[in-house]
């Protein structure tokens, strides 16, 4: 180039910026396919939150229904069933925290932070798999009238507090919210 020449420095700008804007496009097509594969799939998304309608569960009797793969145990206690949970000393409970996502993390294990709370203290709702090694405890048995796990033999009150066995923890309470008189939302 001789000095009376001139570059013409638009187009060498504009073929900069096309070249590096056709490199970050095909850049972001070839990541996209590994990004997107990383959402939660549709079927865990769909359970993320579930509605029970409880009308029908009188006191004393118990459902079990689905979320997020896990089964959930929702029990209407009879007077008796609440009463005889109250009277438990905390000092005789083998895991003395409440386990309940719904209060603190740090909350005693009395019967009113395992239920429902103040004025629905019948009403448990708790993730059905023992805490020992995952089982799915049978219902209105064992030695406390709650729930018994057969695999290793852990045995559970009305509240669902381990109180003979192996399992180290209650059974975990879900966050959950009765959102009418007879529909519980779970999640």
């Amino acid at each position: 180039m001789s000095a009376t020449e001139t570059t013409d420095p638009n187009r060498r700008d504009f073929l900069y910026i096309a070249t590096g804007t056709a490199g970050a496009v095909g850049a972001a097509g070839v990541a996209w396919p590994f990004i997107d594969q990383m959402r939660p799939d549709a079927s865990t998304l769909a359970l993320a939150t579930i509605d029970v309608d409880v009308s029908g569960v009188e006191p004393g009797m118990s459902i079990t229904v689905k979320w997020r793969g896990k089964p959930v145990f929702i029990r209407n206690r009879t007077p008796e069933e609440v009463e005889a949970a109250k009277s438990v000393p905390l000092e005789e409970l083998k895991d003395p925290v409440a386990r309940n996502a719904n209060v603190a993390s740090d909350a005693p294990a009395t019967d009113l932070e395992r239920s429902a709370g103040e004025g629905r203290e019948n009403w448990i709702v708790m993730i059905g798999s023992c805490t020992h090694l995952g089982c799915v405890p049978l219902g209105q048995a064992g030695d406390f009238g709650g729930w018994f796990c057969p695999c290793h033999g852990s045995h559970y009150d009305t509240a669902g507090r381990i109180r003979k066995g192996p399992a180290p923890e209650n059974l975990a309470v879900p966050t959950f919210n009765f959102i009418s008189e007879s529909t519980i939302s779970i999640g």
